[in-house]
């Protein structure tokens, strides 16, 4: 009868401890699937950003008290933006924007700023990068076509002779940059 009490307590204290680790295992589990809180672009001093007039400032006075922007207009009006976005993600996730401001400010020709705004993330826009090839000019090659497509092409003179050799032997009007 003591043997079976013994070997009883034996088997409870190691279920028990079974128990206790799958919980522990569960736990450090759990605490993995945590969301990730992130800060992208521009980080935002209100003070900074409100001392930007229109009429009173220029490029230089703006980009030395607000910094490098984070983008700049290619084409039209020359305007500079400001971008702060503040993301979450979770585990196995793409990160989601879920706070964020745009700051623009124009120029005007002669480098005056001409206007600002301001935005929240609702005006920027989504852009999905097609994942189909990009056209391109020229001849459609295949990956051995690239891989081995110099072979033999190496030391050739466009319109030369056999026995000429080199890149034209050193007198003018040979086929290098620089004529040699």
């Amino acid at each position: 009868m003591q043997i079976e009490r013994t070997m009883g307590l034996g088997i409870l204290a190691r279920t028990t401890g079974l128990r206790a680790g799958l919980g522990c295992a569960l736990l450090l589990c759990a605490g993995g699937c945590s969301t990730i809180r992130d800060h992208r672009g521009y980080l935002v001093d209100p003070a900074l950003t409100q001392s930007v007039l229109p009429g009173v400032d220029n490029r230089l006075s703006v980009e030395r008290s607000l910094g490098q922007p984070t983008m700049k207009s290619q084409f039209g009006q020359q305007s500079w933006y400001y971008i702060s976005l503040d993301t979450a993600q979770r585990p196995f996730a793409r990160p989601r924007i879920y706070a964020g401001s745009i700051m623009r400010v124009a120029f005007d020709p002669a480098g005056t700023v001409s206007d600002v705004s301001r935005g929240g993330v609702e005006r920027a826009l989504r852009i999905d990068p097609d994942a189909h090839k990009t056209p391109t000019l020229g001849r459609d090659r295949s990956f051995f076509e690239d891989l081995f497509g110099n072979i033999g092409t190496v030391g050739a003179l466009p319109g030369g002779t056999p026995g000429q050799g080199g890149a034209g032997g050193g007198r003018p009007g040979g086929t290098g940059p620089n004529g040699s």
